[in-house]
């Protein structure tokens, strides 16, 4: 593999600098799991919308520049580089677009995708229900065919972006006398449409970013079931493919937090000791063991299916033990470090959404090492 760079994508990733210099705000905005933060944000994802930025490698039509996903992956250094606002439309452009554009229709794209490029539109991920987090095949929330269209009733929680966001995507059981796997279907559903509950998900530290969705027979047209009904589950691995792989943390967010670690070990190298230095140095390498990881997955032709699961282990536990470290080096400083500190506490998140590592670990096992089901 060749990992130079070429001109081209030197020029792309200038272009790509001096606008982020230039339209990055010069103050943090508010954060994006409070209403005020939300907003901000929202208008922030019309600007990179604007310059045809959000979406870089999604075709022209659909609000992109039609770029390689080499240059997305350029995109994205420069941006967390950059110290660019947190995405809040990450669930649409990074989860639902990619399972559109293998499973949409024509319609489904030109209708979708333009308004997510803009930041006018902002999705919320409803799949998890109570009783069926990582098994996710366990849901009871049901859609009941009507005419024209679908009755969706039950119950979704922990739905990402909910609160403040406009739709949802998510996965209903179709057909109660298939097995688990079978018989589900996968729709898009507004989050004000008649029938539709949200309910924000209080948390200590007052901040909603997650609500509860409470369906009593929401109705969707047929035109927006992505994919064939009773097919549900296929889809959506095509949707826990690339929430697992790179598309939800590009290598990008690990190498710019990690450069920072550097230069906080460098600003605290006489009191932090050999051990933390050794610390600092792992994470750096790690990040940019993911980088090449990077390039080796967007130079295959086929999808990395399971191995998903290995880049979810590896970047969830790479991010815990980066600000773990950041927060050692800090010291009782550390509780008044907000940024370290609020990005030290999402990151413990990582290992259990989009699957628990143990999860993960079992379809490793499993699917890429064949080994044999454990007992259950």
């Amino acid at each position: 593999m060749d990992l130079e760079f070429g001109a081209a994508d030197e020029e792309f990733r200038a272009e790509v600098r001096a606008w982020l210099r230039e339209h990055v705000p010069a103050e943090p905005l508010p954060s994006l799991e409070t209403e005020e933060g939300f907003a901000a944000h929202r208008e922030w994802e019309r600007t990179l919308g604007a310059a045809r930025l959000g979406v870089v490698s999604w075709p022209e039509e659909y609000g992109g520049r039609g770029v390689s996903v080499l240059r997305w992956l350029v995109f994205e250094e420069e941006y967390y580089a950059a110290g660019a606002p947190g995405r809040v439309s990450q669930n649409g452009i990074n989860l639902l677009a990619p399972t559109l554009m293998k499973h949409g229709t024509p319609e489904q794209l030109a209708r979708i995708l333009p308004p997510m490029a803009a930041g006018e539109v902002i999705w919320a991920q409803a799949w998890s229900e109570p009783g069926a987090g990582s098994d996710l095949a366990a849901l009871r929330s049901t859609a009941t065919r009507t005419d024209g269209g679908w009755l969706l009733d039950g119950q979704k929680t922990w739905s990402s972006r909910a609160a403040f966001a406009d739709r949802g995507f998510g996965l209903f059981r179709s057909d109660p006398e298939e097995s688990r796997h079978k018989g589900l279907t996968y729709l898009m559903f507004p989050l004000d449409a008649e029938g539709v509950t949200v309910r924000p998900i209080g948390r200590l530290d007052g901040k909603p970013a997650f609500a509860e969705l409470f369906l009593d027979r929401v109705f969707v047209p047929d035109e927006d079931v992505i994919g064939a009904p009773g097919e549900g589950w296929r889809v959506a691995m095509a949707t826990a493919g690339n929430e697992r792989g790179l598309t939800l943390r590009s290598p990008g967010r690990f190498t710019a937090a990690a450069e920072r670690l550097v230069a906080l070990w460098k600003e605290r190298a006489d009191t932090s000791g050999t051990a933390l230095r050794d610390r600092v140095a792992d994470a750096w390498i790690r990040s940019r063991a993911y980088r090449l990881k990077g390039f080796e997955t967007i130079s295959r032709d086929d999808d990395i299916g399971a191995e998903s699961s290995l880049n979810k282990v590896f970047w969830s536990e790479l991010d815990v033990a980066l600000h773990e470290t950041a927060l050692d080096l800090l010291g009782p400083d550390g509780e008044l470090e907000s940024e370290w500190l609020e990005n030290y506490v999402f990151s413990l998140a990582g290992p259990i959404y989009a699957g628990t590592n143990e999860i993960q670990r079992n379809v490793i096992a499993e699917r890429l090492l064949g080994l044999p089901r454990g007992s259950r």
